[in-house]
C-alpha cells in the first residue's frame, strides 16, 4: 500500500497501465463477502463494471466492521447551532440506530433494489436513513432539504421511491423552513405516489399527517428498539444511490453510483488523499444533499473508522468562530469546506481564527468551485496549515485533481487544484479536432479516457443513452468523458481550471475565460468576491460584465467611491490580462446569488443582465439576491 516513500508519478502510472493489479490491491481496504471475480469489466465501453462477481455491503464496511475494535469510539457527531443541540453517537450506538431505521423501512415494505427518497435537514436521522438503505440493499436518493416542490416532484417521479423519509422542518440562519408542506405539494404534483412517508418531528413546524400514508419516526422507532437487521450482501455493481445534479432542466439527471467500486474508491481516497486513520475526526461543512456530503460526511470518514461531524448551521452563527470552536472541542484533524465559505469568513474579524486552539487540525481541503489565489493565500496565512484544493464532480464521486499527500507529500500551488489523481487517465483535448494536447500550458477541454475509475457514475438512472450522449460524445471523433471544463497543465503536471466550456465568452473574436477575469479582479485588495459573465453586445458579440462584492460595503456608498474602485479594478485587469479582457462594467453588490451548496448562479446573472427570464431558481439560497442586480442593470 501507499507510503510517503512511494514516488507519486510511478504510483499514478501503475494505476493507469496496470489497472487491475492496482485496484485489486485497493480492494483489500474493504471487507468482501464474496471476493470479486474480475476487477474491471470494460467489455462494453463506456460502461465500466468494477469488481464484478464480488459481493459486499456499504453499511457493513462503514459501521459494523468497526464495532468490535472501536465500538465505544465516536462515529457520528451531530451538531446544530440552529437548535442548540449536540449529540455524539459511538460506532455501537450508530449500529443500533441504523438497525432501528432499517427495521422501520422494512416494515414499510422497503427491500433490496427499492428506492428511498430522503428529504432531510442535517440531522442524525438523515445519516441513519442513508446507512439503513445501504444495509438492506435499498437505493437512496437524497434531495437537499427545503428544495422547491416542483423540483422535488420531478425527482420523486424519476426515482419512483417506495418510501420518502423527511422531517417537519429545517432551519437556516434562525429561520425555520417547513418541509412537510413542500413535500405534500410535491407528492400531489408527482404522477408517482410513494407507498409511505416517514416523518421525523423536530417540533419546529406544523406537520399535518396524511392518514394511511404518513408515519411518525419516533413511534415506529419505539417498536423496533431491539431490532437486529443483518446486512444484505449485494453485488459490487448493485446501485447504492441516485443523486440528481443541481441545476438540471427538463427531465432530472440522476447520477447512479455502484456499491463495491464506491466503497473501494472512498476507502482508498481516505488513505492516499486525506492521510486519514481510524480515530481521527473529520469535519466536512457541506450538506448530505450534495455529493461532497455523501462521500465525505457519511461514507468516507466512516469507512476509515473516523468520527465524522454533521453540522446544521451557518459558518458565522452565532459568530464567525463557530467552526473553529468545533475544531477545538472535538479535536478535528481533517476539515473539508468550500472557497465560498472561506470568502464569507474573510469578511469577518480575523481574531476569530486566533481565538480557539486548532492545533489538532492537519489540513483544510477546499472544493466545489475554483479556489482563487487571494482566498487561498488569506486562509493559509490565517490557519498556518496546508490548504489543499481539489477538483471533482457529482458524477465522479471523489477527486479527479488534487494532491495525494498520503502517497508522496507535495506542495500546493495556489490557483491549481493539483495533479491528476490515480485511476483517472486525464487528458487535455483540443475542442475542435479532438487531438490530445501534450505540451505545457496548452488550453483544452479536461477529459478522462475510459474506463472511469471505481466510484464514478455507472450511468444516468434509467437512461443509458443519455449517459453516453451527454458525457462521452461531446468531443469529435472520440469516445471520451468530458468534464466540460477548460484547463491547462504546467510543466510539472499541475492543472489549472479555467471555467466551464460554456463560460467562455467571445469578445470581438477573442475567446476569454470568465474565471480568468474573476481571478484577476479577486486579487484586488478591496474585493471580497466576484462573478464575471458574458453578455450580448451588438458591437463586439459579447462583453464581460463583473459583479463584485466589496470587502467594505461602506466604502462604496458614494458614486465617486464606486467609480474610483471600478476604475482601479479595470486598470488591474488591463495590466494583468490586457485591455481586451477588461469588463464593460464592474457593478458592486452586497451579495452574489448562489445555490445552497455555495455555487454562484452565473447563468441567472447573465440572464438578468441581458433582461431575460433567469429560469428555475429553486436551488438559490436567497431568492432576493437577484433583485439588487435587476435594479443595477435597469
Amino acid at each position: 500500500m501507499a507510503s510517503a516513500q512511494i514516488d507519486y508519478a510511478e504510483f499514478y502510472r501503475r494505476s493507469i497501465d496496470d489497472r487491475d493489479a492496482f485496484w485489486g490491491e485497493q480492494a483489500r481496504l474493504i471487507d468482501w463477502h464474496t471476493p470479486p471475480a474480475r476487477i474491471c469489466d470494460y467489455d462494453q465501453p463506456p460502461f465500466a463494471r468494477w469488481f464484478a462477481g464480488g459481493t459486499t455491503n456499504l453499511c457493513h464496511n462503514a459501521v459494523d466492521r468497526h464495532v468490535a475494535q472501536r465500538g465505544e469510539q465516536a462515529a457520528l457527531i451531530a451538531i446544530s447551532t440552529e437548535t442548540g443541540s449536540e449529540k455524539t453517537y459511538s460506532y455501537a450506538e450508530l449500529q443500533r440506530e441504523v438497525q432501528r431505521m432499517a427495521a422501520v423501512l422494512q416494515s414499510l415494505g422497503v427491500g433490496q433494489g427499492d428506492r428511498v427518497l430522503i428529504y432531510m435537514p442535517m440531522i442524525a436521522e438523515a445519516a441513519f436513513a442513508m446507512l439503513a438503505c445501504a444495509r438492506i440493499g435499498a437505493i437512496h436518493s437524497v434531495v437537499f432539504g427545503g428544495f422547491a416542490s416542483s423540483s422535488l416532484a420531478s425527482r420523486i417521479q424519476d426515482a419512483a421511491p417506495k418510501v420518502i423519509v423527511s422531517a417537519d422542518a429545517g432551519s437556516r440562519g434562525g429561520k425555520v423552513v417547513a418541509y412537510k408542506p413542500l413535500l405534500d405539494e410535491a407528492i400531489a404534483l408527482s404522477p408517482h405516489q410513494p407507498g409511505a412517508v416517514l416523518l421525523v418531528d423536530r417540533g419546529l413546524a406544523e406537520a399535518p399527517m396524511t392518514a394511511g400514508r404518513d408515519h411518525d419516526w419516533a413511534a415506529l422507532r419505539a417498536q423496533h428498539l431491539d431490532a437486529r437487521v443483518p446486512c444484505t450482501w449485494v453485488d459490487a455493481t448493485h446501485p447504492s444511490y441516485i443523486l440528481y445534479t443541481s441545476g438540471t432542466t427538463g427531465k432530472p439527471k440522476g447520477v447512479q453510483r455502484d456499491t463495491g467500486g464506491y466503497a473501494v474508491a472512498l476507502a482508498a481516497s481516505m488513505r492516499h488523499i486525506f492521510q486519514a486513520s481510524a480515530g481521527d475526526t473529520y469535519f466536512c461543512t457541506s450538506d448530505i444533499g450534495w455529493v461532497v456530503g455523501h462521500s465525505y460526511i457519511i461514507y468516507g470518514p466512516l469507512l476509515a473508522g473516523m468520527a465524522t461531524v454533521m453540522y446544521e448551521g451557518l459558518p458565522i452563527r452565532p459568530d464567525a468562530g463557530i467552526w473553529w470552536s468545533i475544531v477545538e472541542k472535538y479535536r478535528v484533524t481533517h476539515m473539508f469546506s468550500a472557497p465560498t465559505a472561506v470568502r464569507v469568513l474573510k469578511k469577518h474579524d480575523p481574531e476569530y481564527l486566533r481565538k480557539y486552539d486548532i492545533s489538532s487540525l492537519r489540513a483544510l481541503w477546499l472544493a466545489g468551485e475554483p479556489l482563487d489565489e487571494p482566498t487561498a493565500t488569506w486562509i493559509s496565512d490565517a490557519l498556518r496549515i496546508p490548504i489543499i484544493d481539489n477538483y471533482w464532480q457529482t458524477e465522479t464521486g471523489w477527486p479527479i485533481l488534487t494532491l495525494c499527500n498520503g502517497v508522496q507529500p507535495q506542495l500546493s500551488r495556489f490557483g491549481s487544484p493539483g495533479k491528476a489523481v490515480y485511476g483517472y487517465d486525464v487528458k487535455l483535448i483540443d475542442e475542435a479536432s479532438g487531438a490530445e494536447l501534450t505540451g505545457p500550458n496548452q488550453k483544452g477541454v479536461l477529459a478522462i479516457e475510459g474506463p472511469l475509475p471505481p466510484g464514478c457514475l455507472q450511468t444516468v438512472w434509467g437512461d443509458d443513452e443519455r449517459f453516453v450522449n451527454t458525457y462521452w460524445k461531446s468531443i469529435p471523433g472520440r469516445l471520451i468523458y468530458s468534464t466540460f471544463d477548460w484547463g491547462i497543465r504546467d510543466a510539472d503536471g499541475y492543472y489549472f481550471i479555467l471555467g466551464r466550456t460554456d463560460d467562455v465568452i467571445n469578445v470581438a473574436g477573442h475567446r476569454l475565460g470568465t474565471r480568468e477575469i474573476e481571478e484577476c479582479i479577486a486579487g484586488h485588495v478591496a474585493i471580497a468576491e466576484v462573478a464575471v459573465v458574458g453578455i450580448a453586445d451588438t458591437l463586439k458579440g459579447q462583453v464581460a460584465l463583473a459583479f463584485a462584492v466589496p470587502r467594505d460595503a461602506g466604502a462604496v456608498v458614494e458614486d465617486a467611491a464606486r467609480l474610483r474602485l471600478e476604475g482601479e479594478v479595470m486598470k488591474q485587469v488591463d495590466a494583468q490580462l490586457g485591455a481586451v479582457a477588461r469588463p464593460a462594467r464592474v457593478l458592486f453588490v452586497s451579495v452574489l446569488p448562489k445555490t445552497r451548496s455555495g455555487k454562484v448562479l452565473r447563468r441567472a446573472l447573465q440572464a438578468v443582465a441581458e433582461r431575460r427570464d433567469p429560469g428555475d431558481l429553486t436551488t438559490m439560497e436567497d431568492p432576493a439576491a437577484l433583485q439588487q442586480i435587476k435594479e443595477l442593470v435597469g
